[in-house]
């Protein structure tokens, strides 16, 4: 504990914040429940999107779990639904037999292609349909800075999103 004051938010600093939470408390249960018709979470999803963006070549378990920023047993938790269903195959690896990498099925790639325009269609509708052009850029560059700083203490974590001055490698 420190015995100095806290530095108050000022005016556009409080309304910055505010506005935040209020996405993440009513925008982001609002995006979770595009799921809930396909029997996956938002975080499944991220899984299989993630997964698939990676291509035939799979991802490391313990690479996975820090790119989705989970503990290995929460990880196991949720791919076990998502291979239990055919959507995600774990397999060895050819190089080193201690380790296991997961890939996207044929299954799970279809199941994410049936899932994404309904996803795609709310976040327009809950965030850019809201936007100017220049809003979306400020946003981006805005959301994409502060998440830089707090993903940059997760080890072998790389953010796509991140603002081209500022881009992780």
């Amino acid at each position: 504990m420190t015995d100095e004051l806290p530095q108050w938010l000022d005016d556009t600093e409080r309304r910055a914040w505010l506005s935040l939470v209020a996405v993440m408390l009513v925008a982001m249960p609002e995006l979770e429940r595009t799921f809930r018709p396909y029997g996956i979470v938002h975080v499944e999803y991220g899984l299989l999107a993630t997964l698939g963006d990676i291509g035939d070549e799979g991802m490391r378990l313990s690479d996975l779990a820090a790119a989705m920023n989970m503990s290995p047993s929460r990880l196991s938790h949720r791919m076990r639904k998502l291979v239990d269903r055919g959507y995600i195959e774990i397999t060895g690896s050819h190089w080193d037999g201690r380790v296991s990498i997961a890939n996207t099925t044929d299954e799970g790639r279809a199941f994410g292609a049936e899932i994404a325009p309904s996803h795609l269609r709310d976040v327009r509708r809950l965030v850019f349909d809201n936007l100017s052009p220049d809003q979306t850029n400020a946003l981006a560059d805005a959301l994409g800075t502060v998440a830089v700083g707090a993903l940059a203490k997760l080890s072998g974590f790389t953010y796509p999103g991140a603002p081209q001055s500022g881009r992780m490698s």
